[in-house]
């Protein structure tokens, strides 16, 4: 896989959550969790299931930062 985006997280799949049009993906990178949120036909054409390496590739164009007061 080529892929442009530098920020790529490698992880297990400990959970697929579908929803009626959208699933929550979660990967377990390093012991933090990171959550996907994709569609559900992108779920079965991917083939995703809990127990599978997979990466959380992350694209942004905004990061937003906040503090506790």
């Amino acid at each position: 896989m080529k892929i442009s985006a530098r920020n790529r997280l490698k992880g297990k799949i400990v959970e697929v959550i579908l929803g009626a049009t959208t699933a929550h993906i979660r990967i377990d990178v390093g012991g933090s969790i990171v959550t996907a949120a994709i569609t559900n036909d992108a779920v079965n054409e991917l083939g995703l299931a809990a127990g599978q390496e997979a990466y959380a590739v992350i694209k942004a164009s905004d990061v937003m930062v906040a503090v506790d007061d």
